[in-house]
């Protein structure tokens, strides 16, 4: 059955997403951040494939082609507005009922769509912090979609860290807000960026 909520949640990280992709500038794209022998291009090129070709693959049980993966996305000057676009036809694929059943194929193993698609709206909020961060930018979101995210990272923050997809926890105060609890257990300092949520 389709999470609403889950799914409203995904649009509105979507929309974040966005509105901080069109905040890059140009000339920010080799610059470093703070994850480890990445600059600006590679994080982007990253974030923009997994978080809106890889959320439709899903949706659409379709493996990324080589194409996409070896792309660089940011060679083309517009590419945060089709960024934005993808985004659009990703949450789309995920508005069908349909989409929210049954399993997901990822290759080594299998997820029952309703577990993944909160874990592909951590992506796109984590990684849109990332951005972010990198390039002066806030990311913000709700009370409830932050909860979302913490949700997420404290559950499978282990799975993350055995594939190195998060560094050590980063203590946080227990009253921070809800996303900065998030970036700090999924390995991240939100002093190096701006965490908000709007309520």
């Amino acid at each position: 059955m389709k999470d609403e909520e889950t799914h409203r949640y995904m649009s509105e990280c979507a929309a974040e997403a966005a509105r901080v992709a069109r905040g890059v500038p140009a000339e920010r794209l080799s610059d470093p951040t703070h994850c480890p022998g990445w600059d600006v291009r590679t994080l982007v090129d990253n974030w923009v494939l997994y978080t809106s070709h890889g959320l439709e693959h899903r949706a659409l049980r379709k493996q990324l082609p080589d194409e996409l993966v070896a792309r660089d996305f940011t060679a083309d000057p517009q590419w945060a507005q089709a960024y934005a676009d993808q985004l659009e036809r990703a949450v789309a694929a995920w508005a069908d009922p349909a989409v929210w059943e049954g399993e997901v194929d990822l290759g080594m193993a299998t997820m029952p769509a309703t577990e993944l698609a909160p874990m592909l709206v951590k992506e796109m909020a984590v990684h849109g912090w990332d951005v972010a961060a990198a390039t002066g930018q806030e990311f913000r979101i709700s009370d409830g979609a932050a909860r979302l995210v913490l949700d997420v990272v404290e559950r499978h923050g282990d799975l993350y860290r055995q594939y190195d997809g998060f560094a050590a926890v980063v203590p946080v105060a227990e009253d921070a807000p809800l996303f900065e609890r998030a970036l700090g257990a999924s390995g991240r300092d939100p002093r190096r960026g701006a965490a908000r949520t709007t309520g």
